[in-house]
């Protein structure tokens, strides 16, 4: 099965959102090359790369991080000085909340993890004070 372990993002500001995913997402700066910075949580790597006067505007539309605690990292996005991450809808399988970086780019924020489609619903079931 093919996996996803690298994703490249272009931004007028690298270091920014370098910063950005350091401090507030807890991730570690693999490798910086010129202008371009390379952050990991130890299995993906994004690519945030210096934005050039011919690239196209479009860029990602989104990505996905797992997390052990939605609260702290919404606590440190905040911090951040970005607004607070939203929930998802009901009818969204993987991620609870969607956040946002410096430049705009949109990220899911997952506890529950991408393995198996699981809804808010059924999640809900499975927590300690909703089984009897």
């Amino acid at each position: 099965m093919v996996k996803i372990r690298h994703l490249a993002i272009k931004s007028p500001n690298p270091a920014r959102l370098a910063q950005f995913y350091c401090d507030a997402l807890g991730l570690t700066l693999q490798h910086k090359s010129g202008s371009g910075y390379y952050v990991t949580d130890g299995y993906l790597t994004i690519a945030l790369l210096q934005s050039r006067p011919e690239d196209s505007p479009p860029g990602i539309n989104h990505f996905g991080i797992q997390v052990d605690d939605a609260d702290s990292i919404g606590k440190a996005i905040v911090d951040f000085g970005l607004p607070k991450p939203t929930q998802r809808k009901s009818t969204t399988p993987y991620a609870e909340q969607r956040g946002m970086d410096p430049d705009g780019n949109l990220f899911d924020i997952s506890v529950h993890g991408y393995a198996e489609v699981e809804y808010p619903p059924e999640r809900a079931a499975k927590k300690p004070e909703n089984v009897g």
